[in-house]
């Protein structure tokens, strides 16, 4: 909503002091205020509901301070008088799910109410029903009350999604051993009647420091980007530098992009592919930032895979000294940002589920931990030969599930992608260096079994190393392996970050070296038996490799597998056993040993500007990223053109003092359109405004035959008068926008009062804020009985504004038709809108610029706020798909044949997109545009197009329409 008393000032607070006239009949009730869809358990997220307290959902009574509707996402707020039977001290508690306030004045009068008792203040406090004594708030002090007089008291509750919802308000005299007692209908009365009043009458609806309009402190810090002051959010109040006086800056030339479809064929619904993106600068910070710890789709890789894998393939560890020499730095083939180098969805989706257990995956015989494969250390006359093992026969062997974790050992006779690096060429056994740390990483291919690749023989050919990005020399312990272990049972459990390492001492990885070093047999993968439960034929493993623990959320079920395998000789022990077991006996075969945690680690990163990575293809998948963003660069090259020829023009008279605003429209046949917004400095005068159309044509293209309206042919292009051939700009004609233009808001209308004064109020609030009259307001109403739609528009603070009337079923369609139908002037523009929407200051401005008589259309995307969202914290996404709010001049509107208002009658969905479809085929452009600050409000469709509400809905009450 759109503050009143000026930029920065908050509305005065305006309690009620006075309480109306109060009647006999009254007694026996309490009035019950409904504020539906809003979610959160904390009063202060009902406070924060855009309607509070003025305008509910519903207006009803209840005969008893004890109500439990059993729903979900909303707040109640009774108020009314208490009637104390006898003089005394008395004692108010309240219990709720979830959270609720008692408030109580000393006397009759809403302005004197104070908070008595309380459960909760976050939303995540509940109590039972009737368990008045769970929390020292919910219990008041005593409390002297006369039976001679009434008291105001007002309670408030917030009821979240979970939970069973229910709130009561206690009260006993201050006694001891009394219990608490439900007040009932002989103790309370109503504040007033109101069930013949309608939902725009708000007079009556007391203002108390409960609940109040007003008065809320703005936050100090913003939790949004978006939030923060910005040049172009006020840059329209700049005067504007006058047209003439630009007219002959630039050479006149033909506007005719390649990407405008006039007259091409396009399929229902299929507009939107032809929908393409403008390039802003400086930055508006537009892209939600924060809301991307839900939603990561600006990355180019897919959320599981960030979530199992994070950011790390963009670091590049460092080196200690004398750890590896030039070359070998060199040779590795680590790239920052290279659009080849990202898995596809569908790749990434195959990489998850390669890492997945197999039937006999040496690592499973951990549940601790999760590793691909695992480094060995080929004999020395056999580490210059790297051989593929040779799969079983499949007479004794059945046939084995393919397993893309260990396609890499079917590929190795060709050189292995990797993201982080590649492996160093085999050395000879003269030049062995100590053992070398690893952090590996699987390419995506095809599933094989470890079965066809585990079983050799003694006197095989060993496993070829596993390539890896070399981190640091740290010589490891040596880790015998047993046989792999029976497949686990599919409990669909992963391990967890907490658990997935298993830190050892240095002296017992010291010991446990010395004790294996008297082995005589080379080292190598143990050959499992077709037999997987016997372990008498395996042979000892020595095992390089140091995994490197990633820290993520742990999954339901994590951590909880254990290992069933055991050995029938009984050599291998319990692998539960106790820590101290397991030091006597020896490390807990098939376990990696992990190093200490390296706390000096130390890495190196590349510029990463995911901008690049983007297209001006309109991208319907990811609804968190902003505008795309104009290289610094280009812009400034653009802007210093055309002061160059401005300055020329008119010998120095403007001086730049600011690049405001930068849009390009890009068209690589022909060049790209540009809209700048500059801050001028006249000499002589004061700061001015430049907001102007270019064209930045490349050399030798030609626009067409004819321009868009075929009236123009365009003259044959001349050559560049740039020496190095560079393009140049030029005034693309009839492209200029029109800052005096009338613009129509045309909204359809009914049963909606609460969402109709919103919308009224911030219309009124734009008028006053801006001073611009040159805007109506349409309201089509559809026979509302909740309000009296005219009578709102007659007092609102309008400049401009009619009101139709039709009758029957709500019809959108229809409705903006009408409303169209009812401007007079072709050359204005026309904004169908909707009745949930939240305007920003420079919106009038915005649809001006971005609408173009038989050029442009408007079609700005707005961020679609989330349930217990508001603009001072919005969190939503911006909806990428929606084209309902769409600026277009009436003559273009009428030219394309209007709404389609035949098969969208009692519905809506799919007519904003059946519209864009015809106004492509017509040759129009239509800009889109993410806006600061232009929200939709959260709101249920629950009981809309008119349909009549179920049996909730009682006599004596009346509910609205969302």
């Amino acid at each position: 909503m759109l503050l009143s008393g000026g930029a920065g000032r908050l509305p005065p607070l305006n309690f009620t002091h006075q309480a109306p006239p109060w009647r006999e009949e009254y007694k026996g009730r309490v009035n019950l205020h409904v504020f539906e869809d809003w979610c959160g358990g904390a009063v202060g997220h009902l406070r924060r509901n855009l309607h509070f307290p003025l305008f509910p959902h519903t207006r009803t009574t209840v005969k008893k301070l004890a109500v439990s509707p059993k729903w979900k996402n909303y707040g109640l707020r009774m108020f009314g008088f208490i009637h104390p039977a006898r003089d005394g001290d008395v004692q108010f508690s309240v219990a709720s799910d979830d959270n609720s306030e008692f408030w109580l004045s000393p006397n009759e009068s809403p302005a004197g109410a104070q908070l008595v008792a309380f459960v909760g203040k976050t939303g995540s406090e509940w109590t039972a029903p009737g368990e008045f004594t769970k929390f020292s708030s919910q219990v008041s002090r005593p409390r002297r009350l006369m039976a001679s007089r009434r008291y105001y008291f007002e309670l408030l509750h917030k009821q979240d999604d979970r939970g069973s919802d229910h709130v009561e308000v206690g009260w006993r005299a201050f006694l001891p051993g009394l219990r608490f007692e439900i007040l009932g209908s002989a103790h309370v009365s109503l504040y007033t009647e109101e069930s013949a009043l309608k939902m725009d009458h708000i007079t009556h609806i007391p203002q108390s420091p409960a609940s109040h309009v007003g008065g809320r402190l703005p936050q100090e810090e913003p939790r949004a980007d978006m939030l923060r002051p910005d040049p172009r959010d006020t840059f329209f109040l700049t005067p504007r530098v006058q047209p003439s006086n630009l007219e002959n800056v630039l050479e006149p030339c033909a506007y005719a992009p390649t990407y405008v479809v006039k007259d091409f064929p396009i399929a229902r619904y299929q507009g939107l592919q032809f929908v393409y993106l403008s390039f802003v600068y400086p930055n508006d910070h537009t892209r939600l930032t924060h809301m991307e710890t839900d939603n990561k789709c600006f990355y180019r890789e897919s959320p599981l895979y960030l979530e199992r894998f994070g950011f790390y393939k963009y670091m590049k560890m460092d080196k200690e000294e004398g750890e590896e020499n030039e070359e070998q730095v060199q040779r590795r083939a680590f790239l920052f940002l290279n659009p080849e180098d990202f898995l596809e969805e569908e790749d990434e989706g195959e990489l998850l589920h390669s890492l997945e257990p197999t039937q006999a995956s040496p690592v499973q015989s951990s549940p601790r931990l999760r590793a691909p494969a695992a480094l060995t250390e080929a004999p020395t006359e056999a580490r210059a030969t790297l051989a593929l093992p040779m799969p079983p026969s499949p007479m004794h062997q059945p046939t084995p599930r393919r397993s893309r974790a260990l396609s890499w050992a079917a590929r190795a006779a060709r050189p292995l992608p990797l993201f982080l690096g590649r492996a160093p060429p085999p050395r000879s056994a003269a030049g062995q260096p100590p053992p070398k740390v690893y952090v590996t990483r699987v390419q995506p291919g095809l599933r094989v079994s470890p079965r066809a690749l585990a079983p050799l023989s003694p006197r095989g050919p060993p496993w070829p190393p596993f390539p890896g990005l070399f981190l640091r020399p740290r010589p490891l312990p040596r880790v015998q392996l047993r046989a792999p272990p029976r497949p686990p049972q599919s409990r669909n459990r992963r391990t967890g970050g907490s658990q997935a390492t298993e830190l050892r001492p240095l002296a017992r990885v010291q010991a446990t070296q010395e004790s294996r070093e008297g082995q005589a047999h080379p080292l190598g993968l143990a050959a499992p038996t077709a037999d997987l439960n016997s372990s008498s034929e395996t042979r000892p493993v020595t095992s390089f490799l140091s995994l490197s623990q990633v820290s993520r959320p742990q999954l339901p079920g994590e951590g909880e597998e254990e290992e069933e395998e055991g050995d029938d000789d009984g050599a291998l022990g319990d692998e539960a056993a106790s820590e101290d077991s397991e030091e006597a006996v020896g490390p807990a075969l098939g376990r990696w040993r992990e190093d200490a945690i390296d706390w000096q680690r130390t890495f190196s990163v590349g510029p990463v500007d995911f901008e690049l990575l983007r297209s001006d293809w309109n991208d319907l998948r990811c609804n968190v990223s902003g505008n795309l963003q104009l290289p610094e660069a280009e812009a400034v090259d653009v802007v210093a053109q055309y002061m160059e020829r401005l300055n020329a023009r008119h010998s120095g008279r403007y001086t730049l003092l600011r690049i405001v605003n930068v849009e390009k429209r890009r068209d690589s046949a022909r060049g790209s359109r540009f809209l700048l917004e500059l801050d001028l400095q006249e000499r002589g005068g004061g700061r001015l405004r430049l907001s102007e159309y270019v064209f930045l044509r490349l050399p030798g293209a030609r626009a067409g035959d004819m321009d868009g309206d075929g009236q123009s042919p365009e003259p044959a292009p001349a050559a560049s008068t740039r020496p190095d051939g560079r393009p140049e700009l030029c005034r693309p004609l009839r492209l200029a926008w029109r800052q005096d233009v009338m613009v129509h808001f045309i909204v359809p209308v009914k049963n909606q009062a609460r969402w109709v004064a919103q919308f009224l109020a911030d219309m009124a609030a734009l008028h006053a804020h801006t001073g611009d009259s040159h805007f109506s307001v349409i309201l089509v109403d559809f026979e509302s009985e909740d309000m009296d739609v005219e009578r709102a528009l007659r007092v609102a603070r309008l400049p401009r504004y009619q009101y139709l009337r039709r009758t029957g079923n709500f019809e959108r369609s229809a409705g903006l038709q009408a409303g169209v139908d009812a401007v007079e002037d072709a050359s204005s523009i026309v904004f169908l809108c909707d009745l949930h929407i939240h305007f920003p200051l420079n919106i009038l401005d915005g649809i001006r610029k971005h609408c173009v008589e038989g050029k442009l259309a408007f079609a700005p995307v707005v961020m679609r706020l989330a349930c217990g969202s508001s603009p001072g914290d919005p969190h939503g996404y911006w909806e990428v798909n929606g084209f309902g709010l769409f600026g277009i001049y009436k003559s273009d509107f009428d030219r394309i044949g209007g709404m389609n208002t035949e098969e969208f009658r009692d519905q809506w969905g799919g007519e904003d997109w059946e519209l864009l479809d015809r106004v492509l085929q017509a040759g129009l452009e239509v800009e889109r545009l993410r806006l600061r600050n232009f929200y939709h409000h959260y709101h249920s469709r629950r009981g809309m197009w008119g349909a009549r509400r179920g049996a909730r809905s009682r006599k004596g009450s009346r509910a609205e329409r969302p």
